[in-house]
């Protein structure tokens, strides 16, 4: 499957850092390629690289990221996440699984231009919710669900269970 990328809009690394985190993790669990994220922030960078070491796979992390630029320089089909967009239902099928998609994810207010830019903009219901559900959403959806357990050879893997919690640690 080619990749799938999240742009990350509107960053403020004070305000957003848990949210953003969240974002990225999600993206990451979901079977997301990685993340860029417009504002700089190596502290972010760090905690998404140290989860990812430790749990595998080979996501990759970035800020500092102008959205313009990745809009422009991206060759694949753009997707804003947006509670004004068309329902899922009708979008998911416009999306290609034979080319690389960027998932646009707005913070703050995003602007009008994201609107227009984007190749399709996707609303995953239409009332207020959070980013990350809406991103969880649409790539369990887009991906048929297909990473929800998915084994990345990762130092660390949790073993899901009815009761408490089971963590395998492998040797380095």
């Amino acid at each position: 499957m080619p990749g799938i990328w999240v742009m990350r809009i509107g960053h403020r690394p004070q305000r957003d850092k848990r949210v953003t985190t969240h974002v990225a993790l999600t993206a990451r669990a979901m079977g997301a390629s990685g993340i860029f994220v417009d504002t700089p922030d190596p502290v972010l960078e760090e905690n998404v690289r140290s989860v990812a070491e430790r749990f595998g796979g080979s996501f990759r992390v970035k800020t500092g990221v102008g959205w313009k630029d990745a809009l422009k320089d991206f060759d694949g089909v753009s997707v804003q996440l947006t509670m004004y967009g068309q329902k899922l239902d009708e979008g998911l099928p416009k999306i290609p699984q034979d080319r690389d998609i960027m998932i646009i994810v707005g913070a703050e207010k995003v602007p009008f231009e994201v609107y227009e830019r984007a190749d399709l903009n996707i609303s995953v219901g239409n009332q207020p919710h959070s980013e990350i559900a809406a991103l969880a959403v649409l790539l369990d959806r887009f991906t048929a669900g297909k990473n929800l357990y998915s084994e990345r050879d990762g130092n660390m893997s949790v073993v899901p269970n009815e009761r408490g919690k089971t963590v395998v640690e492998r040797p380095s």
